[in-house]
């Protein structure tokens, strides 16, 4: 009988400890003292590519292809989006899948000269950032120039975290800056 008690005991000790959600070790959290909520977990909507692709040109090639993208803009009667960025960034090859997905494909080419500025390890290319307004805080980092190369709008960390984005804030970004 005494052992039956025991086995009934320990049984019913082990329930409560499974309906206070709290380890035998451990003691139940008191009433008054509140419960941190977990954090919620982050999710990507869309996953940056295993293999990399090549997107940013050789760092020493960036104000050439500025002043290329800004005369082609001048003829073209189009705006410039200067993509500060480089190949190691996920969030960067995420933005160009984006860029070539429907409608962004169709905005960006109809209303823009998309030039890549390669910022090495964010160590390099930082003064023509700058110069456009960029801080480099996170990337990618955007500016849109009209076709004079004045800056309309320079970006910080708007983009820096695309893998949790949509497709969709990239789409209000070209509406919003198209001509």
């Amino acid at each position: 009988m005494r052992l039956q008690w025991k086995i009934g005991v320990v049984g019913l000790m082990a329930a409560l400890v499974l309906v206070a959600g709290c380890k035998k070790s451990e003691p139940a959290p008191a009433a008054d003292v509140p419960v941190p909520a977990a954090k919620p977990v982050r999710v990507p909507v869309t996953l940056p590519p295993k293999v990399k692709k090549n997107l940013y040109p050789p760092i020493t090639e960036a104000d050439a292809d500025v002043a290329k993208g800004l005369a082609e803009a001048r003829k073209e009667h189009k705006r410039v989006i200067l993509d500060f960025g480089g190949d190691w960034c996920g969030d960067c090859q995420v933005l160009d899948i984006y860029f070539n997905q429907e409608p962004n494909a169709d905005l960006l080419a109809k209303n823009f000269v998309k030039v890549n500025v390669n910022i090495g390890q964010e160590d390099a290319n930082l003064g023509l950032a700058h110069k456009y307004g960029v801080p480099v805080h996170g990337v990618p980092a955007l500016a849109v120039l009209d076709a004079q190369g004045k800056v309309l709008y320079a970006q910080d960390k708007e983009f820096s975290d695309m893998r949790y984005m949509q497709s969709q804030s990239v789409t209000d970004f070209l509406n919003k800056w198209k001509r």
